[in-house]
């Protein structure tokens, strides 16, 4: 029995291959050698290093024609060790056969070999994989696109809540439940599950009940289900649990809506009171006099959150606001801020959110985001903590840090902002987008070409060549510490 965030939110790029599929392509001629059948392809990677574990992310199928296979032993552990999930040897031109002593070494360390045959060029089992994925992730936006739209159905039904637990219980192919803010199971959808795992959920749900500052979800297994947990509001809120025999990202996207349609029909009745401050909260953040809204607002102090990043679901920043125990959150592009913000459940998610929040309420790092943090703030200093934090988001993104908070001081506060601005847009205008990216990653990471390389998802030769343009468009000596305090002090 495990406890673990659960994160409705986390859709990756594409769904994985199954290796059996690959394998079942006649016109291939693919040959399994060694190892499982049954393993997750995520990407596919060619390499003829001695050893490609610096080039391996994982969950690729490598493949080589062991142009520089001296030891297969070594070579087997190296790409274990990079977390490859299978290996594809191509037999010619350097060897007729796929060596005994490499087809031993998968075997011993469970690593998928395949034999690919010399009629099969290696461009068309990576043109298969990437089929196979496309077709794999048509479905599963096509299984997600249904399912939203049959919750958002069963939402406009005069008996809403049961209708939405039903719908997301046929959907995920087990049982909804939902918890009241004393624990106890107000509602109900979908098959029975065992007592031990029923008992599981509710604990799981207590769990996200407790209000600001607590998770937002957790999930666990219990006899062979795979159980989750969803907050539905802030403190003492009602709670969606979820028992089913998996669990995948398109069913997290799933669940996802779920929660956000039923914080909406859930919550409570806001009082005139709050719907004032929110309202001053909305202005002060678009620029109003602080003068004008201080007036109607708490005291504080706030602080200002800016983040980016999500799913890409419509749903993104809703759920982040949630997790962070706010209704006060402005996706980027919109109008309002708020709860009018969150209710939204249709068009794409915003790259970007900003979100209000009493200093009090702690702000930690969430799967998926960037975020930006400002210093705690009274109302009046509300549009000082908002350049804050976008500041601290850009310094997040730059250093791939999930979280990164404002820090009072330093160099950058001795400088006029339009003053420092202007510099940077001089110092900074031979470079485009690409190459300004690059090199703030290059230097935010004390200038190493491998974990740059990572960051950016990138070839560590592509760093080099982009920061060598870039010496030589600026005419600067990147080597030079002077410089480089300068260049990063212009790209901040």
């Amino acid at each position: 029995m495990t406890t673990s965030p659960a994160h409705p939110a986390s859709t990756p790029p594409a769904p994985p291959v199954p290796l059996a599929a690959l394998l079942a392509r006649r016109d291939l001629g693919l040959r399994l050698l060694a190892g499982p059948g049954d393993v997750p392809l995520h990407w596919v990677h060619t390499s003829e290093m001695a050893d490609p574990y610096p080039y391996l992310l994982g969950g690729e199928l490598l493949m080589t024609a062991g142009v520089q296979l001296t030891d297969p032993a070594r070579y087997v552990e190296r790409v274990v060790e990079a977390g490859a999930a299978a290996l594809a040897f191509g037999v010619t031109p350097v060897y007729d056969t796929v060596p005994a002593e490499l087809v031993e070494a998968c075997e011993r360390r469970g690593l998928p070999l395949l034999e690919v045959p010399p009629r099969t060029p290696f461009t068309a089992v990576a043109r298969a994989v990437w089929r196979l994925m496309a077709e794999a992730r048509l479905h599963e936006l096509r299984r997600v696109t249904e399912a939203q739209q049959s919750l958002a159905a069963a939402a406009a039904r005069p008996s809403p809540v049961p209708a939405v637990l039903g719908a997301l219980a046929a959907r995920l192919g087990g049982r909804a439940v939902l918890f009241g803010t004393d624990g106890a199971v107000t509602a109900a959808a979908g098959r029975e599950v065992p007592a031990e795992a029923a008992g599981r959920l509710a604990e799981l749900a207590g769990v996200v009940s407790g209000g600001p500052g607590g998770p937002a979800s957790a999930s666990g297994e219990e006899e062979g289900l795979r159980l989750a947990a969803y907050a539905l509001g802030g403190r003492d809120s009602p709670a969606l649990g979820v028992a089913t025999e998996r669990l995948g990202p398109g069913d997290h996207t799933i669940t996802g809506v779920a929660v956000v349609l039923l914080s909406l029909l859930t919550a409570p009745h806001r009082g005139a009171d709050a719907a004032v401050r929110d309202g001053a909260l909305v202005r002060l953040l678009l620029g109003a006099s602080p003068a004008e809204a201080a007036a109607d607002l708490d005291p504080g102090p706030w602080t200002v959150v800016h983040g980016r990043g999500g799913d890409g679901t419509p749903f993104a920043a809703a759920d982040l606001a949630a997790s962070l125990g706010t209704a006060l959150v402005e996706p980027e592009g919109t109008a309002g801020v708020g709860e009018a913000g969150a209710a939204r459940v249709s068009g794409a998610a915003p790259a970007s959110v900003r979100l209000l929040l009493p200093a009090s309420s702690p702000v930690t790092a969430r799967p998926g985001w960037f975020l930006g943090v400002s210093a705690p703030a009274g109302a009046g200093d509300l549009p000082a903590a908002d350049r804050q934090a976008a500041r601290a988001l850009r310094r997040a993104e730059a250093t791939r840090k999930p979280l990164v908070r404002h820090r009072p001081g330093g160099l950058a506060s001795l400088v006029d902002p339009d003053e420092a601005a202007a510099h940077a847009r001089t110092l900074l205008a031979p470079l485009n987008e690409p190459l300004r990216e690059t090199l703030r990653a290059w230097l935010s990471l004390h200038g190493s070409w491998d974990r740059t390389a990572v960051a950016l998802d990138v070839h560590r030769n592509t760093v080099r060549q982009r920061i060598t343009r870039c010496a030589t468009l600026l005419d600067r000596d990147l080597d030079d510490p002077d410089v480089r305090t300068e260049l990063w002090f212009a790209l901040r």
